[in-house]
């Protein structure tokens, strides 16, 4: 009995798994360098095998010379001979009509239960996807599994290697161009003008007042205060230019002299300087305490003053209807767009090392907290059951309906490029045991009847 085993070719640890050939209208791909030494290594062991069964032919054909020659005085070791040399025939046809009848009709004849894989193509694509649902996408076959492989472990392991480094770099900044060549232009402008049309529908001045009530409460926009206070002291230190113009300019009359324009300038600069150096280092300044004063009251006019909700609104719809928004909105997308793609192609740039030492860091993580390698496995195992539970039937529909829409005759032929050079060893083995049972009948056969 013959037992056929179709494996694949597993990556190398550190490469990308192998790309198969592009499929034809078959199912299959182009002939290869590999089918064609395949293709020569099962002429070579046809020959040979053949070669046994010419052999045996051609003893018996000597032996029986011999016996019609000789007749009874043919010497005893013939009789020995001939019976082997028979018995290998027949065993060597035998077997080279089963390995024949496989992949088609032995002699061209339409014989029963012959070329068995064209004819039976379909039905070993369901055996074969019944099997594998009975035997390996069972949930509790999964889950244990994908327990024991333990992947979070093993690819943080990889992942904070500082030797893969550019490996992981380069796949990121393959991931992300990948997308971003998915994404159109044009589908990403609608994309964002369906966002900007879909964010100005609801209220947003009642839920900005809750926020920055929120705000006030956790004492959160005094920091935004105090660099409102730093950036006008700084502008007030700089401003001793605009302020002598705006006094020559606009202050009093155009005859008076210039020494009052100058303390006039002198006095109101110092006296701004004064004035924002102290909003700036008080924070009990009553300035300071009237900003604190309006935004409280502005949070709670959002909430409850339906006027202030009213015109808040109407800016909000006016400012979002704008065609320079939604035609920002676009700019941005393809600016940052031509950036990213940029970066990505540069080796040292910022984006593609930062994004390598982020998914370096999260893996060092993971890699020296057990705990949560433990707590992400059962989140992969439980993944794997729920697939196996409720997508097996769609990843062995995968096998069946692929098997059915090869070609029976190329699927025979692809399936005998593969096996059959180890399937010629059937008819050299049929040879040689055939010849060795003949061999063990006839000398039987001689000592009980002599």
């Amino acid at each position: 009995m013959a037992s056929t085993v179709i494996s694949g070719v597993s990556g190398e640890p550190g490469r990308p798994p192998e790309v198969e050939p592009p499929q034809t209208s078959l199912g299959f791909g182009a002939d290869s360098a590999g089918d064609a030494g395949r293709r020569r290594d099962l002429r070579k062991m046809k020959v040979v095998a053949t070669g046994f069964l010419v052999f045996a032919a051609a003893v018996y054909l000597f032996a029986r010379y011999l016996e019609h020659r000789d007749g009874a005085d043919v010497a005893a070791w013939v009789g020995y001979v001939r019976a082997a040399s028979e018995a290998g025939m027949v065993g060597a046809l035998a077997d080279w009509f089963a390995v024949t009848a496989l992949f088609k009709h032995p002699l061209g004849l339409p014989i029963p239960h012959t070329a068995l894989i064209r004819k039976k193509k379909d039905d070993i694509g369901d055996q074969l996807g019944g099997f594998i649902e009975e035997n390996f996408m069972t949930p509790d076959v999964i889950e244990h599994r994908a327990t024991s492989l333990e992947l979070p472990r093993r690819l943080s392991s990889w992942l904070a290697d500082p030797a893969n480094a550019p490996r992981v770099s380069d796949e990121a900044a393959r991931m992300i161009s990948l997308a971003a060549e998915m994404l159109r232009d044009e589908d990403i402008e609608q994309l964002i003008e369906h966002a900007i049309t879909w964010a100005g529908e609801p209220e947003w001045a009642q839920p900005l007042g809750r926020i920055l009530e929120q705000l006030i409460a956790e004492d959160r926009l005094e920091p935004v205060f105090q660099l409102a206070c730093d950036r006008a002291h700084e502008w007030a230190l700089g401003s001793q230019d605009l302020i002598d113009r705006v006094v020559d300019q606009d202050v009093g009359p155009s005859w008076k002299p210039k020494f009052v324009n100058a303390m006039l300038g002198d006095k109101i600069y110092r006296e701004l300087v004064d004035f924002t150096y102290k909003v700036r280092t008080e924070p009990d300044h009553q300035l300071r305490r009237s900003m604190h004063q309006f935004v409280e009251q502005f949070a709670d006019d959002l909430q409850h003053d339906p006027e202030m909700i009213a015109r808040f609104e109407s800016i909000k719809h006016e400012l979002i209807g704008r065609d320079e928004v939604s035609d920002a909105a676009s700019t941005a997308w393809k600016t940052g767009k031509a950036v990213i793609e940029q970066m990505l192609t540069d080796p040292n740039s910022t984006l593609r090392n930062s994004l390598s030492d982020a998914a370096i860091q999260l893996a060092v993580r993971i890699r020296d907290d057990r705990p949560l390698q433990e707590k992400m496995n059962g989140w992969v195992a439980r993944a794997a059951r729920h697939v196996a539970v409720n997508y097996s039937q769609e990843i062995i529909s995968v096998i069946t309906e692929t098997v059915r829409g090869w070609d029976a005759d190329e699927t025979s032929r692809k399936i005998e490029l593969q096996v059959g050079r180890d399937l010629q060893f059937i008819r050299i083995n049929g040879t040689v045991v055939g010849a060795l049972a003949g061999l063990a009948i006839y000398t039987v056969s001689v000592l009980i009847f002599g």
